[in-house]
């Protein structure tokens, strides 16, 4: 709108100054003009900023919205899991307290096994023997074994392994203390050595064969001389001659004449012969308990008997009868040892050390221990 002439603005105006251009109406309404785009402008860009941040404010609202929900979603879950830990921590408590009690309760029970194994291991050592003991029994029951095949049946082999057992058990434990045993079972096993080996069980073995033999062993009575063939008979003699020739053969064999040069058998019944056999066998058997008792004197008369019932009662040209009588004559020759080695020194000295571990023993037992802890 433009302003009527002779208005207070016109009169107002100032007269320009000297020296200044004067301004004209047209400059001071295109200055109006700018001022009022300017301020569209600025009001504009106030209003686009307001919407800005009211628009801001409405998503900063919708985001804290979701995240106090997607916190209080967590924080329930988390309560949820607290809620189930601290469950969790009251059974894991609950199962803490009973495995702690049966903790206490197989400490309590290993203590009382710990007792008792103590005790049981006292009263063992106390009653049980030891390692070097019982080597000691056993040498001993081996030297009194040993002794009583030497005196009973005087088997010097058997009492010489015996004893050389009884010195390599000495030899594993290598003590020291059993230097006196070991020097005694030496002399012992060098005395068993000395001896003449005998084969008893060989000599034993040979007369059993001439016992089994004694039924078989032909009688001097029964030995005949062969009679001769008699003459064939020609096919064409009459049966009558044939008759005769045969009566007159069965005749002839009636009689018989022999000459030797050996004296007469002598004639036994069958009752005599068959207890001529028996005593014959009663000889050999006590021949026979003669060497297995070592008895020379009875072994070699009992042989010679039964030589000389062979010779005066038995065909010795027969070869069983001769093979018997070679065979005794051979064990006849045997020689026995006298006097045999005794085992005194070694058991003394076994028995000396077993008597020396018992007194030890004695003295060292603890009548405590026995008692349980």
């Amino acid at each position: 709108m433009q302003s009527a002439p002779g208005t207070d603005s016109d009169r107002n105006a100032a007269p320009p100054r000297e020296g200044e251009e004067p301004v004209h109406a047209d400059d001071s309404s295109r200055r109006e003009a700018g001022g009022g785009a300017g301020t569209s402008l600025l009001w504009t860009v106030v209003l686009i900023a307001i919407a800005a941040g009211v628009w801001g404010l409405i998503a900063a609202h919708r985001s804290s919205v979701a995240l106090q929900r997607a916190v209080a979603e967590r924080l329930a879950a988390a309560d949820a899991a607290v809620a189930q830990a601290r469950t969790t921590q009251a059974d894991l408590a609950n199962q803490l307290r009973a495995a702690q009690t049966n903790i206490a309760s197989l400490d309590a029970r290993v203590g009382a096994f710990q007792a008792q194994q103590a005790s049981l291991d006292a009263l063992y050592r106390d009653l049980a023997p030891s390692r070097d003991e019982l080597a000691l029994t056993e040498i001993e029951q081996i030297l009194v074994l040993a002794s009583q095949q030497l005196s009973l049946a005087g088997n010097v082999q058997a009492a010489l392994t015996a004893l050389q057992v009884a010195d390599g058990k000495l030899a594993e434990l290598d003590r020291p203390q059993y230097g006196t045993l070991r020097r005694a079972l030496a002399k012992d096993i060098d005395a068993l050595k000395a001896v003449p080996y005998v084969d008893v069980t060989g000599i034993a073995i040979k007369l059993d064969q001439v016992l089994a033999a004694v039924d078989t062993l032909p009688l001097a009575r029964d030995e005949r001389v062969a009679p001769p063939a008699p003459p064939s008979a020609p096919a064409d003699e009459p049966a009558w001659r044939r008759f005769l020739s045969d009566l007159w053969a069965q005749m002839h064999d009636i009689v018989r004449i022999e000459v030797t040069s050996q004296p007469a058998a002598p004639l036994l019944t069958p009752s005599q012969a068959f207890f001529l056999r028996e005593n014959l066998r009663l000889r050999l058997l006590s021949a026979r308990i003669g060497l297995l008792s070592h008895n020379e004197r009875s072994f070699k008369a009992d042989l010679r008997d039964a030589i000389a019932w062979l010779n005066q009662y038995f065909d010795i040209t027969s070869r069983p009868v001769q093979s018997a009588l070679a065979t005794l004559a051979q064990q006849q020759q045997v020689t026995m040892p006298h006097d045999m080695p005794t085992l005194a020194a070694s058991l003394d000295a076994v028995r000396a050390l077993r008597a020396a571990a018992d007194r030890s023993n004695d003295r060292g037992a603890d009548p405590s221990a026995l008692r349980p802890k």
